[in-house]
């Protein structure tokens, strides 16, 4: 039986594959199967006799949402609806991700699961529909797995574009009036594939819903100061840019963030005995394998 990845492309996706070492996991890609697609999936669950799947399928273009909100909606809401449905009727499980951006960022502290939603945009809109959904469709067999600021080896993301514009500039501003948990999608993997190989092995899981971010919160400024640092000591700068901080209102964009992004692991680790990882050792990670391939 086969543990199914959807949107093996992405960043996450791209690391489920990568580390499922022995693991019975097939991925596959967007082009491979459209989540969309209700015959399609049927097809495939069948097909690759899966017995688990996991979904890193979404669309995470946060501003292109807001000028194309019916295709974020089809990707985030209709697909995993669709997803879900399919599992249902094979009665097998569903991991889902979702994102910090069901919040509106205005709690003091850290977001607990239970916390009240409240999106403030069209991505936001579209991922709580999408949990809504696999909730509905699966009341008892999901885990859906929230995380922040995701980063890592493979795609687009916050290290790959600091790293961009700091060989190119001597100053980088960067917004200091957002915070949250910088998130390794290496942990991210490893936690879902640990938490599927306990299911897999006959283990009764408590499911619902979990909060998964790297520790200790920062700001995109202090993130930025410790990617650059820690690139020049890789030896992937040759210098360290001025990060200059700024306000978010100096640096507007169409879709607006949560000005706190900061998650409560506290479920995860009582409930699964997972903990939240240090980002500063997933940076690390992802600079050695960027230094390796260079």
């Amino acid at each position: 039986m086969t543990i199914l990845v959807t949107g093996a492309g992405g960043q996450l996706g791209q690391e489920l594959v990568r580390r499922a070492g022995p693991r019975a996991l097939l991925g596959l890609t967007r082009a491979q199967l459209d989540i969309g697609d209700m015959d399609a999936v049927r097809t495939a669950l069948a097909g690759h006799r899966a017995s688990l799947v996991i979904n890193a399928a979404a669309w995470t273009a946060v501003d292109r949402a807001e000028s194309e909100p019916e295709a974020a909606w089809q990707a985030n809401r209709e697909g995993p609806a669709t997803l879900a449905a399919a599992c249902a009727e094979a009665g097998i499980p569903l991991f889902h991700l979702s994102t910090d951006y069901v919040f509106d960022g205005r709690a003091p502290g850290a977001y607990a699961e239970t916390a009240e939603v409240a999106p403030l945009g069209v991505y936001g809109l579209s991922k709580w529909a999408g949990e809504q959904a696999v909730r509905e469709y699966l009341p008892n067999r999901h885990l859906i797995l929230r995380v922040a600021w995701v980063f890592g080896a493979h795609g687009s993301n916050f290290v790959r574009t600091m790293l961009r514009i700091g060989g190119e500039r001597d100053v980088v501003r960067v917004v200091a009036d957002q915070y949250g948990g910088p998130t390794h999608a290496g942990a991210i993997a490893e936690a879902l594939l640990s938490v599927a190989a306990r299911y897999r092995a006959g283990e009764v899981l408590p499911w619902g819903t979990y909060h998964l971010c790297g520790t200790p919160v920062t700001t995109w400024h202090g993130f930025a100061e410790t990617i650059f640092a820690a690139a020049r000591h890789a030896g992937l700068l040759t210098r360290t840019p001025l990060v200059q901080p700024i306000l978010t209102s100096a640096y507007p964009l169409p879709a607006p963030r949560p000005a706190n992004s900061s998650l409560d692991c506290t479920r995860l680790r009582e409930r699964l005995g997972i903990e939240a990882p240090s980002w500063m050792a997933g940076l690390s990670e992802v600079l050695d394998t960027w230094k390796r391939t260079s």
